[in-house]
């Protein structure tokens, strides 16, 4: 694999990460809401209407495009496995974004990540 089709991988990785991010990002400001009927419309329009989601759905399709790009060039059964970097990059944003746990066993699964990663990118 060549540095440009890595650099569309790691692209279209780092956006969806992104999304996931801005997506509970969104979510954290829109709060805590139930899933039932009466909800549809209220809390779907607070939601699509809510700058977060609405940058996470802007990155989504800035990714699907890189990503269509990456697979062009790259086997996905090469390309596909490299979507794990996103565990990684959200693990660590959400511990510094949101405060949420990055425990031993975190550290283990994403040092595992890591080799798989290293492993598959040499294939």
């Amino acid at each position: 694999m060549n540095l440009v089709s890595f650099s569309m991988i790691l692209t279209g990785v780092m956006l969806n990460a992104a999304a996931q991010l801005l997506m509970k990002t969104g979510t954290n400001a829109v709060g805590y809401f139930d899933f039932s009927v009466a909800n549809i419309l209220p809390v779907g329009w607070k939601l699509a209407t809510e700058p977060h989601i609405i940058g996470a759905m802007v990155c989504y399709v800035f990714g699907v495009v890189i990503w269509i790009l990456a697979l062009s060039r790259v086997q996905v059964s090469i390309a596909y496995p490299l979507l794990s970097m996103g565990y990684i990059v959200n693990a660590v944003a959400a511990w510094y974004l949101f405060g949420e746990s990055f425990s031993p066993a975190k550290v283990i699964g994403v040092g595992i990540i890591i080799l798989g990663v290293i492993i598959i990118s040499r294939a």
